[in-house]
């Protein structure tokens, strides 16, 4: 069965550098869309420009940066008019523990990116989009399955994702009936860099390819609601049915994420996290 022609023609991409962000920029590109690719990897976002000459554009800014983020939409706009599409992908993990002073600033720049960096990546489009009416644009925020329930020794990340979850609820609420809608995705595991130096059993792994597609037909299809795979969502819900101490008791069990710094760790850009004490 062949797949169905993707809608879009106009979108924007942030974390496009590798991963979930990079797939749903190669699939938009092969599709014929014209793609504002934004992320901190310039050599890969020119790599991916490079496959579709004069349909790309590549953006650096520091997506918690709302100057910078207003910046980026205003060139693109400029280039390529009104987006129909602007995914809200770029996300940093790592573990977390309260005790240690320097993880409260793995915490606050968590935050920073996962959660501020959604609204100040929809902003300037929201702005431009309102004041053209009828103009129809889908908002999708990348959050995640961590976002459902907390898990021990990630607390900086589940909050950033729990957090993102409410505010595009609360984003979906406010266009209900309107052009504009809003679209949150919650992937389990995904074959990323950010999964890469994981512990722990990682069940339903998903590549991102397929985690791209997978979006990008569901957020064609109206879907407000997407968990990649759809397995990994039964699973979290029949663990959720447990009470609250076995849940606890299971998830204390498995292999902490590691945290900034050791050993499988992601970096996080802009962090600047003082010594331990």
């Amino acid at each position: 069965m062949s797949t169905p022609a993707l809608p879009f023609r106009q979108a924007v991409i942030t974390g496009a550098c590798g991963g979930l962000g990079q797939a749903l920029a190669q699939e938009l590109l092969a599709a014929g869309a014209q793609v504002a690719l934004v992320g901190l990897n310039r050599a890969a976002l020119d790599a991916l420009a490079a496959q579709a000459p004069g349909r790309a554009a590549v953006y650096t800014p520091d997506v918690a940066d709302s100057a910078a983020m207003q910046a980026m939409a205003a060139d693109w706009m400029a280039r390529a008019g009104l987006p129909d599409l602007v995914v809200a992908n770029a996300g940093v993990a790592g573990g977390f523990d309260t005790a240690e002073a320097g993880d409260l600033a793995v915490m606050r720049r968590m935050l920073e990116i996962n959660l501020l960096g959604p609204a100040t990546t929809f902003q300037p489009f929201v702005r431009a989009l309102r004041a053209q009416p009828g103009a129809r644009c889908a908002l999708v925020g990348v959050a995640s399955i961590a976002g459902w329930r907390g898990m021990p020794g990630n607390g900086a990340y589940c909050a950033s994702k729990g957090g993102l979850i409410r505010y595009l609820e609360s984003l979906r609420a406010e266009y209900r009936g309107t052009p504009l809608s809003v679209h949150t995705v919650s992937p389990g595991y995904l074959r990323t860099p950010l999964t890469a130096g994981n512990r722990f059993a990682m069940p339903g792994l998903m590549e991102a390819d397929q985690a791209a597609r997978a979006l990008l037909q569901g957020v064609a299809r109206g879907r407000e609601h997407i968990v990649l795979p759809r397995r990994i969502g039964w699973l979290s819900r029949l663990l959720s049915a447990l009470p609250a101490r076995w849940h606890d008791q299971l998830l204390r069990g498995q292999p902490r994420k590691p945290r900034p710094g050791e050993a499988g760790s992601t970096p996080i850009p802009g962090l600047v996290r003082p010594p331990d004490r």
